[in-house]
């Protein structure tokens, strides 16, 4: 056996599996993002809550529940972590690749999980814009 592998998840990884700061509900959200991987089977939910500074509409809360791997809680909850008290815009432009680096490399097999995570942030906040757009044209 050798015992020189590297291990396959980082410590950021586990710790973010382990105790993810952003687990949970957020029950009147602004946003809401639903995306899944049918061949892995992860699902992610993001919710989001959206406030306002300076004028500009922020990410004041984001929360979410994941069924799946390791990976995939772990990106889900950095990806919180990237984007809380970002604006919309600044939020989608965090990427998978931020997402995978903050966690100091993501196994290539598990790169999909950070994607995903990336497209949950995208579905929520598009969740929120068209729902906005729907109570202006009331």
């Amino acid at each position: 056996q050798n015992m020189n592998m590297k291990p396959y998840y980082s410590k950021k990884v586990i710790k973010h599996f382990l105790n993810p700061k952003n687990f949970g509900e957020i029950k009147d959200a602004d946003g809401i993002g639903r995306v899944g991987n049918s061949r892995c089977g992860d699902e992610m939910l993001l919710m989001l809550k959206v406030g306002e500074k300076d004028g500009k509409e922020i990410i004041k809360d984001i929360k979410f529940k994941t069924l799946g791997c390791a990976a995939a809680i772990a990106t889900s909850d950095m990806i919180c972590e990237l984007v809380k008290n970002k604006t919309l815009d600044e939020a989608l432009g965090v990427g998978f690749k931020d997402v995978a680096g903050e966690l100091g490399s993501l196994p290539p097999v598990k790169i999909h999980c950070a994607y995903l995570a990336q497209e949950g942030l995208k579905a929520a906040v598009e969740d929120y814009r068209n729902k906005k757009k729907k109570s202006k044209s009331k």
